[in-house]
């Protein structure tokens, strides 16, 4: 992945031959015309556990047209981090019951939520190219 910066507050990252564009929203000095990197991260999060609860559909033959997720979060006023996060799975009336507690745990299998719980090692380091002198 490579990043780099695209004027004003935009970052954007190269991967897998996709520009992820981000930005900072106005207030924050930006021009808002992108998600700023943490909404992608939360966004992340529910669209990994939709894809796990698709898959778990599709496996079954369940309609997924009907179904949605919403995620919720609660912020922590000390910490002025993100304290609580819920993603609840909307089912339709003609849900199977019996795989009510199947889907919630295809859900949690989401690999974004597993890596949180087990954190991988994060390091941050800097090089300062070498001067070529002729």
């Amino acid at each position: 992945m490579k990043i780099y910066f695209d004027g004003n507050k935009k970052v954007v990252a190269d991967y897998k031959g996709f520009k992820i564009l981000t930005d900072q929203p106005l207030r924050a000095g930006g021009d808002g015309i992108a998600p700023a990197p943490f909404d992608l991260f939360l966004a992340s999060l529910g669209t990994c556990a939709g894809i796990y609860v698709k898959s778990f559909c599709d496996q079954r033959d369940i309609p997924t047209d009907k179904i949605s997720l919403t995620q919720e979060t609660i912020h922590n006023p000390d910490t002025m981090l993100i304290s609580d996060i819920t993603i609840t799975i909307h089912l339709p009336a003609d849900f199977p019951a019996k795989y009510k507690d199947a889907v919630i745990n295809a859900a949690n299998l989401c690999a974004v939520k597993r890596h949180l719980h087990n954190p991988p090692k994060m390091a941050v380091k800097a090089e300062i190219a070498e001067q070529v002198t002729q």
